[in-house]
């Protein structure tokens, strides 16, 4: 177990139908890291959990709302996918906000999957590289994105992302590995 992390806390923007896997493995190698993670939702509670879109798969407590949280709490953002999780989220003005407000700060965001259809609708990926699940690759590009179909991650500034579940070993650790460019920052 390594610590590069040490000290980050890191927010995780999820709700009911998140992509299991999308947010445990992430989450768990940032733990791994040192870091310490919220999961961030639209309602408290519980949120449901989702295998392949279609399972249920369980449920994760809520941390925080969504709404009552601020930019300046976090130092890095998350944004996992399954299909319902980031629709319901692109639908929400606080989840919107939230995501606009912390990609203007400069901080790392990561989105796997379908997680960055909540970046299109916040305006945010016109100009930059990344890549995603097949079938939202469209968005994206109208949105003003130079999409990537042919890697595991994509890094573009602050934002990290990937294509889905079998790119998950790569995309956790450059997750891992960006965060802690931006909490340790190399000299020069």
């Amino acid at each position: 177990m390594t610590q590069e992390l040490q000290g980050m806390r890191v927010g995780i923007l999820a709700t009911d139908g998140v992509e299991r896997v999308e947010l445990d493995l992430p989450r768990g190698a940032l733990l791994g890291a040192g870091a310490k993670t919220e999961i961030l939702s639209l309602h408290p509670g519980e949120i449901q959990a989702r295998q392949f879109d279609l399972n249920g798969a369980g449920t994760f407590p809520v941390d925080r709302l969504i709404a009552d949280a601020s930019v300046g709490d976090y130092d890095a953002l998350l944004l996992p996918g399954g299909t319902m999780n980031p629709d319901q989220l692109r639908m929400d003005r606080d989840a919107v906000r939230f995501v606009k407000d912390f990609m203007a700060s400069g901080k790392p965001v990561a989105s796997i999957c379908h997680g960055p259809w909540t970046l299109v609708e916040a305006d945010a990926v016109r100009g930059r590289r990344l890549t995603c699940w097949p079938s939202i690759r469209t968005d994206l590009r109208n949105a003003g994105a130079e999409v990537v179909t042919d890697q595991e991650v994509v890094v573009d500034g602050q934002l990290t992302t990937s294509r889905g579940p079998a790119d998950l070993p790569a995309f956790c650790a450059a997750v891992v590995e960006q965060f802690a460019r931006s909490h340790h920052p190399v000299p020069g």
